[in-house]
């Protein structure tokens, strides 16, 4: 009875699931007001250190904006050919073939595939800068006067007037560039191919420099250049053919077998006129390049808001850090 009488005299204050008004009040809330309050003083104090620290990046990112050379891009739009559509030999030939008892096995070759794969492999482009003696314009090119029209070399690094290589570097390296290093470059900040969708079949290749005249001259040499290696290639290979065909017309006795040989033959004879007759083996060119007149890179005005933010975003940084500091050697004292 006196359990009961204590609960009726002295009710709970708040049923089952009822909290005070206050239970989800935010008790930090006032907190929080001055310590955005203060915030935004220490800010304010050190407004002059965050006006000069932003300004000093902003100046230093427009300074280095302008040292950096204008960057001309040229592109081509290629298609595949018809031959390089067809895949070679086709099934007809695998079926002649094996009449003769030759394998030439059952995978389709993708001249487009191979092409593209050659035209970036290291080989091809070593063998592309040593034919047409583009080395220094790969390697020391500094910038390109647009009045000139003239390229301007990197002395410290390429002397023009005596065609001699004077840079600075460390051993294994050499004064003149090995194959390693201008592939490399060619590869990663000149060269690039690029396959569009699978429907349309399309190649478009680039070539990014200071000379717009050179990146223009560059994607014909390419195109020109990978049209050859392919038709040499396929020559080469029919070639070869042809030579084994011929050792075993030459072993057979077989009217049968004799007529395949002479078949498998006429093919190879076929793929090497084709291939000397057409000057764009492999790929043709729909839309060729032209002499850019507007710069691709670099973008000048990006590079000096992206400093201009970081020094901001350093510059306040700066203040808290230096409020930090200040009041942990006020609290010492």
């Amino acid at each position: 009875m006196t359990d009961e009488n204590n609960k009726q005299n002295h009710p709970a204050p708040y049923g089952p699931g009822q909290y005070p008004p206050n239970f989800y009040a935010q008790p930090y809330s006032q907190d929080d007001e001055i310590d955005l309050r203060e915030l935004f003083g220490i800010i304010w104090d050190g407004k002059w250190w965050i006006i000069a620290i932003t300004f000093v990046f902003a100046v230093a990112s427009v300074i280095y904006s302008l040292t950096l050379p204008d960057i001309y891009k040229a592109e081509a739009t290629l298609a595949p050919t018809e031959e390089a559509q067809t895949q070679g030999s086709g099934e007809e030939m695998s079926g002649l073939a094996s009449l003769a008892g030759i394998s030439m096995g059952k995978q389709k070759i993708d001249k487009v595939t191979i092409a593209m794969e050659i035209l970036q492999s290291r080989q091809f482009i070593k063998n592309f800068v040593e034919r047409h003696n583009i080395l220094p314009e790969v390697m020391a090119v500094k910038e390109w006067h647009q009045r000139s029209g003239k390229l301007v070399f990197n002395k410290e690094v390429y002397n023009p007037d005596t065609n001699e290589w004077i840079r600075d570097v460390e051993p294994p390296q050499q004064a003149e560039p090995s194959s390693w290093e201008y592939v490399k470059k060619f590869q990663d900040e000149i060269l690039l191919v690029e396959k569009g969708s699978e429907t349309s079949g399309l190649i478009d290749i680039s070539i990014n420099h200071q000379s717009p005249i050179l990146a223009n001259q560059w994607v014909e040499w390419l195109i020109e250049d990978i049209n050859n290696h392919m038709r040499q290639r396929d020559i080469k290979e029919a070639q070869n053919s042809m030579e084994y065909l011929q050792n075993e017309l030459g072993e057979t006795n077989l009217s049968s077998m004799q007529q395949v040989f002479y078949q498998l033959i006429e093919k190879q004879i076929q793929t090497i006129m084709l291939a000397n007759v057409r000057p764009e083996y492999v790929f043709q060119v729909l839309d060729p390049a032209v002499i850019p007149e507007q710069r691709n890179e670099p973008s000048r005005a990006l590079i000096c808001i992206i400093g201009t933010f970081l020094g901001g975003l350093l510059s306040v940084g700066v203040v808290l850090v230096r409020n930090i500091v200040r009041q942990k050697d006020e609290a010492g004292k």
